[in-house]
C-alpha cells in the first residue's frame, strides 16, 4: 500500500478496502452492505469510523443509503454510444498534444507532462475486468499502468492504461520523470496505435482518485475512455482518464471551421 494510504485516517482506510471489495465484484451492484455492527466488528473499529466510511463511499456514488432499508452498491452507469465517421480516425498519439487549460483567456496551458505512479500486473478490480473484456484477453494477462498529469505540481488528471503484460517494456515502472506513456507504449509494442473508439462519461470522484488530485470525495470528473488497436484493428490498449470536472471540457467538430475546444 502506498505510503500516503498507509497513513490517512482509519475511515478513509476503511472506505477504501469496502471500495476494493466493490470494484473487485466481491460486492456486486444491488448488494446491501452489513450493518454498521457488523463492519465494525469485521475490521475492529468503532461505529463513527464507519459510519465516515460509508459517507464517503455514498459521496463518490458508490453506494446508495436507503434511509430505514440499508446500504447498496450502485449499478455501473448507463452507456450511450455515437457512431463517428470513420474517415475522421486518427492516430492515437497521447492526449498530451491536446491539453487545455490556461488559467485563463490569453494565457498558454502550464502543462508539465505525465508521470508514472504504479504498474500493477495482473489487476483484480471492476475496471481491470472491464479492460479484460474490452481487449478480449484474460486479466491475468494484462498490466495496469497508473500516471498522472500534472500542471506545476498538482495533479489534474488520472490515467489508467492496460495492455498485455508480454508487452510492457521491461524499464517501465514508478518515475518522477514525466513525458508522453502512450507514445512509450507504442514505441515499446513497435507499432502504430489508431483510435477504435473512445466514450465520455461523469462520475463522482472515488476515494482514491480524490485523494490522488487533491479533491473532495465525490467531486464530479469527466471520464474519457477507450480502446486504440493496430492497423489490423485488434484492441492492444484500453485507457481510461479521470478529468478534474472544471478543468476541460469534451468538443466535437462536426464539419470544417467549427468551433475548437480543449480536449484532454
Amino acid at each position: 500500500m502506498p505510503k500516503n494510504q498507509r497513513s490517512a485516517p482509519v475511515y478513509l482506510q476503511l472506505a477504501r478496502r469496502l471500495q476494493r471489495r466493490i470494484d473487485a465484484g466481491e460486492l456486486p451492484a444491488g448488494t446491501r452492505l452489513p450493518s454498521e455492527p457488523e463492519l465494525s466488528a469485521e475490521f475492529g473499529v468503532n461505529r463513527l469510523t464507519v459510519r465516515q466510511a460509508i459517507a464517503e463511499l455514498e459521496r463518490a456514488a458508490s453506494i446508495e443509503v436507503r434511509r430505514g432499508v440499508g446500504t447498496f452498491v450502485r449499478p455501473p452507469v448507463t452507456r450511450v454510444s455515437i457512431t463517428v465517421d470513420p474517415r475522421s480516425q486518427r492516430v492515437d498519439i497521447g492526449s498530451t498534444q491536446s491539453i487545455p487549460l490556461g488559467g485563463g483567456p490569453g494565457r498558454e496551458p502550464d502543462f508539465d507532462g505525465e508521470r508514472i505512479v504504479a504498474v500493477r500486473p495482473g489487476p483484480s478490480g471492476r475496471h481491470d475486468q472491464e479492460a479484460a473484456a474490452h481487449l478480449r484477453r484474460p486479466a491475468d494477462e494484462l498490466s495496469r499502468v497508473d500516471t498522472v498529469f500534472l500542471q506545476g505540481t498538482a495533479a489534474w488528471v488520472v490515467n489508467s492504461y492496460w495492455l498485455l503484460t508480454a508487452r510492457l517494456p521491461p524499464d517501465l515502472g514508478p518515475s518522477d520523470s514525466l513525458g508522453n506513456v502512450v507514445r512509450r507504449l507504442s514505441e515499446a509494442m513497435g507499432i502504430t496505435l489508431e483510435y477504435d473508439w473512445r466514450a465520455f462519461s461523469a462520475v463522482g470522484a472515488d476515494v482514491d482518485d480524490a485523494d490522488t488530485l487533491g479533491v473532495p470525495t465525490g467531486s464530479p470528473l469527466l471520464v474519457r475512455e477507450g480502446v486504440s488497436c493496430d492497423a489490423t484493428g485488434a484492441p492492444m490498449l484500453y485507457v481510461r482518464r479521470r478529468i478534474r470536472g472544471e478543468s476541460a471540457r469534451f468538443v466535437l467538430r462536426f464539419r470544417d471551421g467549427a468551433e475548437t475546444g480543449p480536449c484532454p
